[in-house]
């Protein structure tokens, strides 16, 4: 099986972004930034495919690095991702070690403040717990995706209009589709903490988005799902707001999801 990573970034250096990242595999790079182009090269001995594209959403950029796939695994990534020397290794063995797997998830680490998942022993992915991992966590066979004909919502996520959970969206269809989804305990990499592009605090904009992606996610049980989302993180996330007002938000974001797909 050849290995391939698919790495979304915005206005990056192309040629330097591989060896900052610690790519030791053919990689497709889009790069979003100001204008269009196409460079491809090699590092390490591995073909580097470069995509610059001026359109903004992370969605896109992830889909466009999937058009553009040819690997028989693809593990998406983040231009700040530094994955470890032998990851080929590690993800390939994953997939030949559950030929079932269509996707599988590894460990990255991560800041404290933004760690959302840790899979501390293999296990199967499934509807109830499905939401806690990001997509440069996510491996997958290039022909299951194909085939269950999945992609990224160019709604959700970091230059899109609402600011997250493309992500989940994403495993959401995969689990929808019938694919197979497996976590390992293997970590693969780590992520260079940085400032985040689209968090402005736990705003309104933040729990009306919330409550849009909930609507997707969740459907009817999307306020039970909402209430649940509050008292989880009451303490983390409603220092400067009521829980009152926050749920009202979440519900006028799940009003505004209905009225965009109904």
């Amino acid at each position: 099986m050849k290995l391939q990573v698919l790495v979304s970034a915005v206005e990056k250096d192309v040629e330097s972004l591989p060896g900052k990242m610690g790519l030791e595999t053919d990689a497709v790079v889009v790069n979003q930034c100001q204008g269009y182009g196409y460079l491809e090269y090699q590092h390490k001995g591995r073909r580097i495919q470069c995509f610059s594209m001026a359109e903004r959403g992370v969605g896109l950029s992830r889909n466009t690095a999937l058009f553009h796939a040819s690997g028989d695994i693809c593990l998406f990534s983040d231009e700040d991702i530094v994955l470890y020397p032998g990851y080929e290794k590690a993800v390939l063995a994953a997939f030949e070690e559950n030929p079932d797997g269509d996707i599988i998830t590894f460990n990255f680490k991560v800041d404290p403040s933004r760690a959302t998942y840790y899979n501390k022993e293999k296990k199967r992915i499934r509807w109830y717990n499905y939401g806690r991992y990001p997509t440069y966590a996510v491996a997958a066979r290039l022909e299951a995706l194909r085939r269950a004909n999945v992609s990224f919502s160019l709604l959700f996520g970091g230059g899109a209009r609402y600011s997250n959970g493309e992500d989940s969206l994403f495993l959401h269809d995969c689990l929808k589709k019938g694919l197979h989804l497996y976590g390992v305990t293997e970590e693969i990499g780590e992520e260079v903490y940085r400032e985040s592009t689209w968090f402005q605090g736990y705003n309104e904009k933040f729990f009306v988005d919330r409550g849009v992606l909930y609507h997707y996610l969740y459907g009817g049980l999307g306020k039970l799902f909402s209430l649940r989302f509050l008292c989880a993180h009451r303490r983390e996330m409603l220092g400067e707001m009521s829980f009152g007002k926050a749920y009202g938000l979440m519900k006028r974001g799940l009003k505004e999801g209905r009225s965009r797909r109904d």
